[in-house]
């Protein structure tokens, strides 16, 4: 067992003499190896980094030197030695430490550089299965565990965004950095191993298709810090995991303040619902609030589709969150900005819009470059007290389910286009979920009720609600199409969505009274058609 060094034992100031660089990120490097050669840093470095550095005019020794031994095995051995890992763990007050490092001649390292092969990167650009491995580090981690584990002693830097305070410690204090910057640079360096490793174990997962590892472990880089998360008491921050799937994680920004933890996870759920409509076969628009729709549809226009979700309940819209799948034009944008909206997030927006959504200065506007594919595999992962849930996101979509129609009336094509849109629509509303839909447009949700029929009720309520502020004489309801996302398990979902106008239905099937639910159809005189799949939102 390693002697325990205690904190008395470590001082406060650890000088650096001896710096070792090692990186595959090499931004701001050379400039960084320069501010520490003014220093009186003596310099270790290996491949390209070496060579950048000594091109730059500075000094720089290669690690061979100290190993005696060369780089081999296409640099996959070259900082795999003592003469390293004996530099950077060795323990400076301990005495037995100090005459081994003697006896073994070898020298202390005080600094570590190093970030790591693009692991990351490699399989977020496709590359075979031969690349994937090629890009996983190993003397890169070792070196960054070893540099922080003796963070009493020695300096460990894997970000470039940290060389500064380094510099500027440096300056200060006679060429030596204090514990509090070695503790917190460990503490990063810790996690992004972490991170590194959480995403080489799931990639192994996904090629060997192992659904559930015996360990399964999630990493992300931070985006940001926000003021607060859900409520104000709750401290809250976004982190990246790497996937690259369009989306509000890699959107850009063009205006509007700093979004909130809410503000996120409702453009997610937006942009997500309306990525299930393909942009080639017209546009959609959905109007998120609280992670679930209040209005989505489609139309000849994204404009059309626009004002077509907003009658849907134009009430709650007002604060919302506004998804399209194809670029924001500027008509679409006059219309979207005459009432308060709190994010737009499309692919792209053209200059009219975004000069139209300007003069909203707190209007967020996000641009994604493209669609999240709904049919992708990945992963959804949720928090419980003392563990965490993990399954494959819900990717099944409309056009892999096998349609049954179950009753004796046959849905027109009207009617089965409606009833595909609204159980399209279902998949993103909270269970039990209820959604009424006509012409290609919600005209009535019914989102996170503990009763199905409840849902059915308050989407006709809502339908209700929408023709008063129409000014209409019957509610959209009418001669609608309904889909739920789970079976009806009696009767009685379904004769409310018939008493609120519903004449096709479209449910996932599977209930024990299902004879009973079809035979109510049947009575009712309405189509019914059954999709052998369930869509659970929780």
């Amino acid at each position: 067992m390693a002697p325990v060094v205690k904190n008395h034992d470590i001082p406060d100031l650890s000088p650096v003499k001896t710096a070792l660089l090692s990186v595959s990120d090499k931004t701001g490097i050379v400039e960084f190896a320069k501010s520490l050669f003014d220093l009186g840093v003596e310099l270790l470095s290996t491949g390209g980094t070496a060579k950048a550095i000594a091109e730059a005019g500075l000094p720089v020794k290669d690690v061979s030197s100290i190993t005696n031994f060369p780089e081999i095995m296409d640099g996959r051995v070259k900082t795999l030695h003592p003469n390293v890992h004996g530099g950077l763990l060795a323990v400076r007050t301990d005495e037995t430490h100090q005459k081994q490092m003697e006896e073994q001649a070898i020298s202390p390292i005080d600094m570590a550089v190093i970030n790591l092969y693009p692991f990351e990167e490699t399989i977020a650009s496709n590359a075979d299965y031969d690349a994937g491995v090629e890009n996983i580090d190993i003397g890169g981690p070792a070196m960054i565990r070893a540099a922080a584990k003796n963070h009493g002693f020695v300096t460990m830097a894997t970000d470039p965004a940290d060389y500064q305070e380094i510099l500027e410690q440096l300056r200060s204090n006679n060429g030596q950095t204090k514990l509090a910057l070695r503790k917190r640079l460990a503490q990063k360096a810790f996690a992004r191993t972490a991170a590194y490793d959480a995403a080489i174990s799931n990639w192994f997962a996904d090629e060997l298709e192992i659904t559930n590892p015996l360990h399964r472990s999630i990493g992300g880089k931070l985006a940001c810090e926000m003021r607060y998360g859900e409520n104000p008491h709750q401290s809250a921050a976004f982190y990246l995991t790497g996937d690259k799937r369009h989306g509000v994680a890699t959107a850009t920004q063009i205006q509007g303040k700093q979004l909130s933890y809410n503000n996120i996870n409702d453009t997610d759920a937006a942009f997500e619902l309306v990525s299930e409509f393909n942009p080639d076969e017209g546009p959609a628009v959905a109007i998120i609030k609280h992670a679930n729709p209040c209005g989505v549809a489609r139309g000849d226009t994204l404009e059309a589709a626009y004002l077509n979700a907003l009658a849907c309940d134009p009430v709650s819209a007002f604060g919302g969150i506004i998804a399209l799948n194809q670029t924001l034009d500027a008509a679409a944008a006059r219309s979207i900005v005459e009432i308060f909206t709190e994010v737009i997030i499309a692919p792209d927006a053209d200059d009219e819009a975004r000069e139209i959504i300007a003069a909203k200065k707190n209007l967020r506007l996000l641009v994604t470059g493209g669609l999240p594919n709904p049919s992708a595999k990945s992963l959804s992962v949720k928090t419980v007290s003392g563990g965490m849930l993990v399954q494959n996101r819900d990717s099944r979509i409309i056009g892999d389910l096998d349609l049954q129609v179950v009753t004796k009336t046959q849905p027109t094509a009207k009617q089965m286009a409606d009833m595909q849109f609204a159980f399209q629509v279902a998949k993103h509303v909270k269970s039990n979920a209820i959604v009424y839909a006509r012409d290609l447009a919600t005209v009535g949700i019914g989102a996170g009720q503990m009763s199905r029929v409840d849902s059915s009720r308050i989407a006709a309520r809502k339908a209700i609600d929408a023709m008063e502020t129409a000014k209409e004489k019957a509610p959209r309801t009418a001669g609608s199409a309904v889909a739920s996302d789970a079976f009806f398990p009696f009767a009685d979902g379904l004769l409310s969505a018939v008493e609120a106008g519903a004449t096709s239905v479209i449910q996932p099937g599977g209930s024990m009274r299902d004879e009973e639910v079809i035979a109510a159809a049947d009575e009712a005189g309405i189509a019914m058609v059954f999709t052998g799949t369930r869509h659970f939102r929780h």
